[in-house]
């Protein structure tokens, strides 16, 4: 460095001493180095790229008028960061190049970022949990037609990110994976992980009390999948939800493709940040719902192909009539019946099922029918059963009417020709109003909740 370039250098971290609070300086400005000024060109060295982005992010402004002032208006700046290599204390388990951290050798310009390293990570995917291994229903259709989608194309960002919601059990975990499985299989050298958000949040704890969160984002950065499960764990965490913040809107600026679970939906996560939030609608979002009557059948008879059982039809009924929460509980009952069958040589039969069943779940009493629903959604609303089969397009009576329609779809056996018979209405009129219904539920909590009690009341009479 020359006597001019060290005066320069050294009137830009005075003025930026002199506009900052000692410890903002302190933190993010004396590691600074200056490296070269070369035909306008000022480049330094930083100590990562996340550094980089946090500068650019927090003091844009100052950095500009500052290298305005001392270099003239036509100044650009560049920077140079180490690239990181393993560090298990802090990231999940890599595989890869063991040399040492080193200056890149080549400068990165403030814009577009770039990736920060080439290393190979373990995945984290459970290769049972495949799109073939899927079950697909009106629950969760959509959910897995986006999916199947981001596999074939994860490049495309129409989808970017996706947002899966949906109470426990309903098969979250599976989809995500499945679609970083498809990713995989479709571009192996892609880098695709999928972690919890307990997992993430205690890298992060630990990488914090090291002093290595520079290198635990720059790593996160490096992704091209990131699948993050549970993300309503990190409800009420700020230095967690600030530090995915940065990991986020780097990856989302690079066309990374984030994948994202969670028990609720965005509008409902409470002590969330809310630059993270509106990030989270930036793209897809998808609820799944409890499975219905057809798509639990197919669970229960898949999963008992799988493990070797046979299940006669009564049984079945039996079954996917009383167990309707989740997938999960479906192929818990059927390693319960595997157990009884195979431990107690006992037949597989529908005294078993009950005997089982009195165990795991409250049973259905009755089976819910389209008269049932009519009158509990009427009552629910306040309205005359017989108003439901009127051609009247009062705003409450039709959307209670849609209502009905929706859950004898999804509570029933009953076609879309059936259920508008009862109706008077066309089976056209049943697809829209169930459509509308499914539509509404994913904006309006209130719906939502509705659904839920009317729902729950009608299994407990």
């Amino acid at each position: 460095m020359t006597q001019i370039q060290n005066e320069q250098w050294e009137n830009c971290q005075r003025k930026f001493r002199d506009n900052l609070p000692a410890e903002q300086y302190e933190a993010w400005f004396r590691p600074i180095t200056f490296l070269s000024y070369e035909g306008h060109t000022l480049t330094v060295g930083v100590p990562s790229e996340f550094f980089k982005e946090y500068l650019e992010t927090n003091y844009l402004k100052l950095l500009r008028f500052t290298l305005r002032h001392v270099y003239g208006p036509e100044v650009k700046l560049m920077y140079k960061f180490q690239i990181v290599k393993n560090e298990p204390e802090t990231t999940v388990t890599m595989t890869g190049s063991n040399q040492s951290p080193a200056i890149n050798d080549r400068a990165r310009a403030a814009n577009p970022f770039q990736p920060v390293a080439e290393t190979e990570i373990d995945s984290q995917l459970n290769p049972r949990y495949n799109f073939e291994n899927y079950c697909v229903g009106e629950c969760n259709q959509l959910a897995c037609t986006i999916g199947e989608a981001i596999a074939r194309n994860p490049s495309c960002q129409t989808y970017n990110p996706l947002f899966v919601f949906g109470p426990p059990g309903v098969g979250k975990t599976h989809l995500a994976q499945a679609i970083g499985i498809g990713i995989k299989e479709s571009n192996p050298q892609r880098k695709v992980l999928y972690v919890t958000a307990r997992l993430f949040e205690s890298q992060y704890t630990a990488a914090n009390a090291r002093g290595k969160i520079n290198e635990f984002i720059a790593f996160y950065q490096g992704i091209d999948t990131l699948i993050i499960d549970d993300i309503q764990d990190f409800i009420g965490k700020p230095g967690t939800q600030r530090t995915f913040f940065h990991i986020f809107n780097h990856l989302h600026l690079n066309s990374k493709q984030l994948i994202m679970t969670s028990d609720v939906c965005p509008s409902e996560m409470d002590n969330m940040e809310e630059r993270l939030l509106s990030r989270f609608k930036w793209g897809m979002t998808c609820e799944l719902y409890r499975p219905d009557y057809c798509i639990r059948r197919e669970v229960l008879t898949r999963k008992a192909e799988q493990d070797g059982l046979q299940l006669p039809d009564e049984v079945l009924e039996y079954v996917a009539q009383n167990v309707t929460a989740s997938f999960r509980e479906l192929e818990g009952i059927v390693v319960s019946l595997m157990a009884h069958a195979t431990i107690m040589n006992k037949p597989v039969d529908i005294d078993l099922a009950q005997s089982v069943l009195a165990n795991a779940v409250k049973i259905r009493r009755k089976t819910v029918n389209f008269e049932m629903i009519a009158e509990q959604v009427s009552g629910f609303y306040n309205i005359e059963p017989d108003a439901l089969f009127t051609k009247s397009r009062k705003r409450d009576i039709s959307d209670a009417r849609q209502l009905v329609m929706y859950m004898t779809k999804k509570l029933t056996s009953l076609s879309l020709s059936a259920i508008g018979s009862r109706l008077s209405r066309t089976h056209a009129t049943v697809l829209h109003a169930v459509t509308a219904i499914e539509n509404r539920m994913a904006n309006e909590a209130k719906l939502r909740a509705d659904v839920s009690s009317i729902e729950a009341a009608l299994i407990q009479r």
